[in-house]
């Protein structure tokens, strides 16, 4: 049985676009139908392909929004020039489908822990993605981890799930690094090392650390995290671009 449950999210798989949720101007969020779903973990990925007309496929990986035990759900960013977001976000919409390859990924995951070891979540634009899974999961498990967010985004209106993540049970600080709103208290620009040592949980404490973005973000943050005192084996990374 679990060789067959491997080879079934190792397999392409038809997917139907059940809702579309607008998020900002630039994302929103598809629900999705998929025959047969095995669940996933908070944290994992899958896989979409998308195949014109002519038979050109483009394929690529976007993780999983929601909370174990939820519908699979993509929130995507649309990348202009793209091959698969721009469809995605602009296009496609109930009743469409694509396919799907998943889930994927045992490493970039959350599970709470008889410890409860403080959960640092640093994200970068549309990184907050996967870390919003953590976030839904905990709360649905109604788990006490204690937990920090720290999401960087370009100006107010590119912050995804504002709401939500404003209501969480948790501390949650926005860093814009181009405009932010009038006598906004944090300074505009990308995260410094006052900033994570002000804001995260100290070492002394043993977080978990979970960062997500754009590929210079996260090695700047992780860089950032090491010298502060965080073992890099409780660093945990995921990257885009």
């Amino acid at each position: 049985m679990a060789g067959t449950a491997v080879l079934r999210r190792l397999t392409w798989q038809p997917a139907t676009i059940a809702e579309v949720v607008p998020e900002t101007d630039q994302t929103r969020t598809l629900l999705l139908d998929v025959p047969g779903w095995p669940g996933h973990r908070a944290g994992q990925h899958v896989d979409v392909r998308l195949t014109a007309d002519d038979g050109y496929q483009a394929t690529r990986a976007y993780s999983l929004a929601g909370a174990p035990g939820e519908r699979p759900a993509l929130t995507v960013a649309r990348v202009e020039g793209g091959e698969v977001s721009p469809y995605l976000v602009d296009v496609a919409g109930p009743g469409d489908q694509v396919e799907v390859r998943g889930p994927i990924g045992g490493y970039f995951v959350w599970e709470p822990t008889p410890e409860r070891r403080p959960l640092l979540l640093v994200a970068g634009g549309s990184g907050v993605v996967p870390l919003r899974s953590m976030l839904r999961h905990r709360a649905r498990l109604g788990d006490g981890t204690p937990v920090r967010l720290l999401y960087s985004a370009r100006d107010p209106g590119q912050v995804v799930y504002r709401d939500e993540l404003e209501a969480a049970d948790g501390e949650v600080t926005f860093v814009y690094t181009r405009s932010a709103p009038t006598d906004w208290p944090e300074p505009v620009g990308r995260i410094d090392r006052s900033q994570l040592a002000r804001l995260a949980w100290p070492p002394a404490h043993e977080p978990l650390a979970y960062v997500c973005g754009p590929t210079a973000f996260v090695e700047h943050v992780a860089q950032i995290l090491t010298a502060l005192g965080y073992p890099p084996t409780d660093i945990r990374t995921e990257r885009y671009g």
